[in-house]
């Protein structure tokens, strides 16, 4: 799924996001149904590679249709973006607990179980597809009767009309934009003022010539808008600090949180055999299931949250969406305390809910950090991009966890590995994580620090342009 992020990124900011709906049912479709036919037939029906080969049309599939519907949000909700995106980010993180819940209702079994996959994966997408629209731009700024006739003259190609025949949500052709390369509209661009975020992180020279200051005299009312022509995707991101600044942050703390998610079920059964040795497998399982869910739940609550309340520090309280990131760093933070000190199995709860709301956090606010230090015609590319550094990430701390977690696991009389030392079979993993956390409380602060930085220069600078037109 993450590998597929930015081919199918690409695909979307060319395209539109209907296309990548329809290649998501299509992948779906060919990925869920030939493998539960290859259950249904048994061992041996099917080869390792066939199978690895639908297991891959699955997550492409879920990636394209995912990244499809980030997009469409983003771009019909400009002005509330994190709410925007924070709804299909939310149900994302809430499916595998939709699908387990409809599951009960059905008769058990795992070919039932993937039938209903490979169902409700292709008919959810597909009744929603006609409804999917992105209503294109009329004007980026609201200009007065008065102040349109200089509009009028100065109106770049940024303001292009979309025609019917054009995909909703794709770059029209005069305005198509390499993926290596960065471009910024000739028109002025609003500056913020200090303390808001609706401008990128990214510097840019000041306001050059005659014709450009007057023309940012009739748009200072709308300084407080995000430029509509920021445009970095591709290979121009690499020369960046901020890309690498938010790609790190976002595998540090995805890193920590993954490393819960994939071990929540080790953890409980450490602590219930260390518990009570008589505790049967069967509760066991049933309390790695309620784990899983509270995880989901408390992911799905996390998202919305900060993706309605980044939008509410920055409309209401002028700051930054970084605090957003900061308060999941915090949580983290808190969670990997929890991972060091709770000996109770029944206590374990607080760790799979706080780790479950900080990993929504963070990912319920990202979407629109990224949109917003490089523009959102090319969001879907740029969060692929993004989404890679879980992979690194979650890949050393799992390590990382499973080599501790072994290290203290013996052999039963089943000849299976088990550990039996309760909070000490993985605890010290989760010292490592909380000093990660920590390193991501302080790169939030930073972010927060450098964006503060920035808007003061622009308004330094805007209050020397101010002056010398005075003049």
């Amino acid at each position: 799924m993450y590998a597929f992020g930015i081919p199918s990124g690409i695909m979307v900011d060319a395209k539109g996001p209907r296309w990548g709906i329809a290649l998501g049912i299509i992948l779906f479709a060919v990925g869920y149904y030939p493998i539960a036919q290859a259950y249904e037939a048994g061992p041996g029906s099917y080869s390792v590679g066939l199978i690895c080969l639908f297991s891959f049309f699955t997550g492409a599939g879920s990636c394209t249709a995912f990244t499809a519907s980030i997009k469409a949000a983003a771009l019909n909700f400009p002005e509330s973006r994190g709410t925007a995106t924070a709804f299909p980010l939310a149900a994302f993180g809430l499916s595998a607990m939709f699908f387990a819940a409809i599951a009960l209702l059905l008769p058990s079994g795992t070919y039932n179980f993937l039938i209903l996959l490979a169902t409700g994966t292709v008919v959810l997408p597909l009744i929603s597809f006609p409804f999917l629209r992105v209503l294109p731009p009329q004007s980026y700024h609201h200009v007065p009767q008065q102040d349109r006739q200089v509009m009028h003259r100065t109106r770049s190609s940024g303001s292009h009309q979309y025609s019917p025949s054009e995909e909703p949500g794709a770059p029209p052709n005069m305005h198509k934009i390499p993926s290596s390369t960065s471009t910024e509209s000739q028109d002025p661009e609003p500056t913020p003022d200090s303390g808001d975020e609706h401008s990128s992180l990214i510097s840019k020279s000041s306001i050059d010539g005659a014709e450009d200051l007057e023309n940012s005299k009739h748009l200072a009312s709308d300084r407080n808008r995000e430029s509509p022509h920021l445009d970095i995707r591709g290979f121009a991101l690499l020369p960046l600090p901020e890309f690498w600044q938010l790609f790190s942050m976002l595998g540090l703390l995805t890193g920590i949180g993954l490393m819960t998610i994939n071990n929540i079920g080790n953890d409980a059964q450490a602590l219930w055999k260390h518990f009570d040795p008589s505790t049967t497998p069967a509760f066991i399982e049933k309390r790695q299931a309620m784990h899983v869910s509270i995880l989901s739940f408390c992911s799905f609550t996390g998202r919305l949250t900060s993706g309605i309340g980044s939008d509410f520090l920055v409309s209401k309280l002028h700051r930054s969406r970084f605090w957003c990131l900061f308060a999941s760093a915090i949580i983290f933070c808190l969670a990997q305390l929890a991972g060091t000190a709770i000996a109770t199995p029944n206590l374990l709860v607080l760790l799979s809910g706080l780790t479950g709301f900080a990993y929504g956090m963070l990912f319920g606010v990202y979407p629109s950090l990224v949109a917003h230090c490089f523009g959102v015609h090319g969001l879907s590319q740029n969060w692929g991009t993004m989404t890679l550094a879980p992979v690194i990430s979650g890949n050393i701390f799992n390590l990382l966890y499973g080599r501790i977690y072994d290290s203290h696991s013996v052999k039963n009389e089943a000849g299976d590995m088990e550990c039996l030392q309760g909070r000490v079979c993985y605890s010290s993993a989760y010292w490592v994580t909380f000093c990660a956390a920590v390193l991501g409380v302080g790169c939030c602060l930073w972010s927060i620090w450098h964006e503060y930085q920035v808007h003061k220069v622009r308004e330094s600078k805007e209050r020397v342009g101010d002056h010398e037109r005075t003049a």
